[in-house]
């Protein structure tokens, strides 16, 4: 790890340029970075857990946290300021939006508040998540380093002090002083590219950052929170092919110690989709046309093969692998890279996929004649494997199950293709695609609601709850009103809340192959702060909504889980769904309010 002790995953703030992403720590350290795209292997992997991976470190000489760190309004541009008993410093991490493909920036600038601060800076590089170390050399500007088809250029006007496959450098830094630092990524067959000036460079990433977050339509409370996790979710986006990553990192735990480790680096067309939601209402509407470019690429071919996951470019091949050498996070093993899930069956990505071009529609994006004609041939496929069993949307390894939310969102891929007809003229089936609405709303009322519960259930002939559920009202399957809603959610709200939040479902290995164990799942805690509000518990929605907010740490970051006793996040980070959620369910609460 970057210290002795475990650094706390919500101790992380991000950085990004829409191709990659780091992760900068309190202390200063760059543990995380995959270059040149979110599923490369890492140039720093030290939040994986072994003692001489790659990490960049600047901080106060003898080690210090952050007295305070923020990010700069509107920005992804970090400050994190020091204090230390003989002065004040602040470092400014930031990543240039070049919009090309064959260089990647990391710049870091430090400069004197008051006093005079000792700083120390330690450099270590290891590309294949720490299997590689490269070849370094001295340069006139710093150092350079290769391996394979990676080089990287550090610029820096230190003296750097080479030893132990580590470079390191100490330095004082005076009020007024400033000193700038560069991590360039090129592929190794290029020439090194040109350096630029950091200062002049940081003007222009945050003036684009605000540029962008400025188009933000929101005018509710919670403006902060909503902004913040916008930022997040366009950092996320890989802007060359408008695909968005579920999370920038691998293998961060969603049971510490254990083996709920997955790699989170590739495009989920369900969590993809719930971000364009988040994105369209908020106004930006060019990220959805790009990414429902990107989806039509994705799955074009035979519908049989729809995958729920794509690579960033649109890959199939996601081959699960784990990594030995590496500890992981706190010890929690496997460390994977790849996601064997790619090859799951879920039902519920044909609905997903649907209601974003139903709200495409709504919002007055431009048609996609190719994009219609994708979906009337996968809504052929679904019409003949509806009623096949599933993994879900949790992603289960155990055996597949007719889950309830899964038959829901194949009732909603039917339903928005019958509205595409009737409500914007499209060409289509609408009246045998009316029938099959009804065959499978009526299926999964009778197959799918306990009635002894009063609650539906996770899976058809059970009993298990599950947080899923809560989408029911939401995607329009039956109304707010409805008894059956409302027992579901209180059915929910009883036995599936944990410290106050929500989780998905209480784990069981016969279900979902795995030991039982979790944090709570804080996209399911806004999906129940939005229920709640649906059912006419504005105050319930509220507060639940506003605990949830309490929890994001210092610069506004969630994870995928949360645990209530040792308050700490879980799983990998920052995690997609988890901002989707806040962003959907404060506009929600605003309307309301």
């Amino acid at each position: 790890m970057a210290t002795d002790a475990l650094t706390p995953i919500e101790d992380y703030a991000l950085i990004g340029d829409l191709r990659t992403a780091a992760l900068v720590g309190r202390d200063g350290s760059i543990d995380w970075l995959c270059l040149p795209r979110f599923d490369s292997p890492a140039c720093f992997a030290a939040l994986l857990g072994t003692p001489d991976n790659g990490r960049w470190r600047i901080a106060p000489a003898g080690g210090a946290r952050s007295e305070a760190r923020r990010y700069r309004k509107g920005s992804l541009v970090l400050e994190t300021s020091f204090e230390t008993a003989t002065g004040g410093v602040t470092v400014t991490d930031f990543m240039p939006h070049r919009g090309g493909e064959s260089r990647v920036d990391v710049v870091r600038v430090v400069r004197g508040e008051h006093g005079a601060v000792p700083m120390e800076l330690e450099l270590r590089l290891r590309f294949d998540y720490g299997s590689v170390v490269p070849w370094v050399r001295k340069r006139d500007f710093g150092l350079s380093a290769v391996a394979g088809p990676d080089a990287v250029e550090f610029y820096c006007t230190l003296p750097l002090e080479n030893r132990d496959f580590r470079s390191r450098a100490a330095f004082e830094v005076r009020q007024g002083e400033t000193h700038a630092f560069r991590l360039t990524w090129h592929p190794s067959h290029h020439a090194a590219p040109r350096p630029s000036d950091p200062l002049s460079q940081c003007k222009r990433t945050d003036a684009w950052w605000r540029h962008w977050s400025g188009q933000l339509r929101y005018e509710g409370p919670w403006r902060e929170a909503v902004e913040r996790s916008l930022i997040t979710l366009k950092a996320l986006i890989y802007d060359p092919t408008g695909s968005i990553v579920a999370a920038p990192t691998t293998s961060l735990p969603e049971q510490l110690g254990g083996p709920r480790n997955w790699d989170y680096r590739y495009s989920w067309l369900r969590d993809a989709t719930l971000t364009l939601r988040a994105l369209v209402h908020a106004g930006y509407l060019a990220e959805a046309a790009a990414w429902r470019s990107w989806m039509v690429r994705a799955v074009a071919g035979q519908p049989e093969k729809l995958q729920i996951m794509y690579g960033i470019g649109g890959e199939r091949r996601l081959t699960e692998q784990e990594l030995p050498w590496l500890a992981g996070y706190g010890g929690s093993r496997p460390v994977r890279i790849g996601n064997a899930a790619a090859d799951q069956l879920q039902l519920d990505t044909y609905g997903e996929m649907m209601d974003l071009s139903d709200m495409a529609r709504r919002a007055k994006l431009e048609q996609d004649d190719e994009a219609w004609r994708v979906q009337k041939v996968l809504l052929e496929h679904l019409e003949d494997h509806w009623r096949d069993p599933d993994q879900g949307i949790w992603e289960v390894r155990g055996a597949p199950r007719h889950f309830t939310h899964s038959k829901i969102m194949a009732w909603v891929a039917v339903d928005r293709s019958v509205k595409a007809v009737e409500e914007f003229g499209l060409d289509g089936d609408a009246a045998r695609w009316r029938t099959l609405r009804h065959e499978i709303h009526s299926d999964v009322c009778r197959h799918g609601f306990n009635a002894k519960r009063n609650s539906f259930v996770q899976y058809y002939g059970g009993e298990a709850l599950d947080a899923a559920l809560l989408m029911i009202p939401r995607v329009g399957f039956l109304p707010p009103g409805d008894p059956r809603v409302v027992g579901t959610v209180e059915a929910i709200e009883r036995e599936l809340m944990q410290g106050g939040f929500v989780l998905r479902y209480r784990t069981q290995q016969d279900v979902d192959g795995l030991p039982q164990g979790e944090g709570v799942f804080l996209a399911c805690s806004f999906w129940l702060a939005e229920a709640l509000e649906l059912i006419g518990r504005h105050d319930d929605a509220v507060r639940l909504f506003e605990r949830l907010l309490a929890i994001r740490n210092d610069v506004g970051l969630l994870a995928e889980e949360y645990d209530p006793k040792t308050k700490r996040h879980l799983g990998n980070f920052p995690q997609a769904l988890s901002h989707i959620a806040l962003v959907n369910a404060a506009f929600r609460l605003a309307a309301a309010s």
